[in-house]
C-alpha cells in the first residue's frame, strides 16, 4: 500500500549524519517515523541520534558503516531485521562526488563514484527490499540521484555515470515493485547547501583559486537548504511521486533537454567550454 502517513513507519536513512540525510532523518522523526540510521562518520551519526532522541524522536537502530561494503550492509540488515523487523521506507541518501575531465580522472575516482553512489544503494536495496515484499505491507524506496543524473553537467562524467545508473535502476523498480505496493521516488537535487559543497574534489584544480572560490560562492547563493530538500522528499513519499525535484532550474532543464535538444546541446557545450576556461588549469 502507498505510504500516506509517516507515523509508526520504520524508516531507514543512509548518509544520515549530515546534509540531506540528517535533515530527512529529522523531518521523518518529526512526523512520527521510527528511524534506522547509518552513515560512514560514527561521531557525527551519534550526534544525530542524540539530537533526535532529545526532541522526543525514536531511533530504533543506528550503526556506522560503508554502504559500498556489501558484507557490512548485509550484517547491518541482519541486525536491523532481528531488532526491528522489515522496513517500511528505505531512503538511499549517502553519496560522494568527484569532478574532473576524463584525462585527469583516475581509475580510483571512477570506482569510488560507482561503488558508493550506485552499488551502495544496490546493496541496501537487495538486503532490505525482499523483506519488505515478503511482509506484504507495501512501502516506499527513495533514491537520491542528482541533476547530474538528468543533464550533461560539465566535468561530471564519473559522478554522472553513477547517478544516471541510479536513475535507470529507479525507473525499473518503479514498475517492477508496483505490484507489491512499494512506491519509488527518484530525487534529483540541483544545488544544495551541504558540506559536500566544500569537500567535493575537482581533480587537478586548486579549490583556493579566486575563480574557483567565486564559482563556489555563486553555487551556494542559489543552493537549496537540506531542510527544503527533505521536505520535498517527504512530500514525494506521501504523494507517491516518482520524480522529486528540489529546484525549478533542474525541472526546467530536464524538460528543455527533452523538448528542445539542439539548443540544449549548444548551451551544454558552451557551459562546458566556460567551465574549462574558468576552472581549468592554465
Amino acid at each position: 500500500m502507498a505510504i500516506t502517513d509517516l507515523r509508526g513507519t520504520t524508516f531507514l536513512v543512509t548518509g544520515a549524519a549530515s546534509g540531506i540525510g540528517r535533515a530527512l532523518a529529522h523531518a521523518a522523526s518529526d512526523r512520527g517515523a521510527r528511524l534506522v540510521l547509518t552513515d560512514l562518520q560514527e561521531n557525527a551519526l551519534d550526534d544525530v541520534v542524540r539530537s533526535i532522541r532529545e526532541r522526543g524522536g525514536t531511533v530504533l537502530h543506528a550503526a556506522a558503516l560503508d554502504i559500498s561494503d556489501y558484507d557490512a550492509v548485509t550484517a547491518f540488515a541482519r541486525d536491523v531485521h532481528e531488532a526491528c523487523g522489515s522496513l517500511d521506507i528505505v531512503a538511499n541518501v549517502a553519496g560522494v562526488s568527484v569532478w574532473g575531465t576524463v584525462d585527469r580522472l583516475r581509475h580510483e575516482h571512477w570506482k569510488l563514484m560507482v561503488d558508493v553512489n550506485l552499488m551502495g544503494p544496490i546493496h541496501v536495496i537487495e538486503n532490505f527490499v525482499p523483506a519488505m515484499i515478503e511482509a506484504g505491507r507495501g512501502g516506499h524506496i527513495v533514491n537520491v540521484s542528482s541533476a547530474a543524473g538528468l543533464l550533461a553537467l560539465p566535468w561530471h562524467a564519473a559522478y554522472s555515470a553513477s547517478k544516471f545508473g541510479l536513475r535507470g535502476l529507479s525507473e525499473v523498480l518503479r514498475f517492477d515493485l508496483r505490484r507489491d505496493g512499494i512506491g519509488v521516488s527518484l530525487v534529483v537535487p540541483g544545488a544544495v547547501r551541504t558540506p559536500l559543497v566544500d569537500s567535493v574534489q575537482i581533480v587537478g584544480v586548486d579549490r583556493d583559486r579566486p575563480e574557483v572560490r567565486e564559482l563556489t560562492r555563486r553555487f551556494v547563493r542559489h543552493a537549496a537548504t537540506p531542510e527544503k530538500v527533505a521536505e520535498r522528499i517527504v512530500a514525494g513519499i506521501l504523494k507517491n511521486r516518482f520524480m522529486v525535484y528540489t529546484s525549478f532550474d533542474t525541472r526546467f532543464g530536464y524538460w528543455w533537454a527533452r523538448k528542445f535538444a539542439p539548443p540544449y546541446n549548444l548551451v551544454m557545450q558552451a557551459a562546458n567550454d566556460y567551465f574549462r576556461r574558468v576552472v581549468g588549469t592554465r
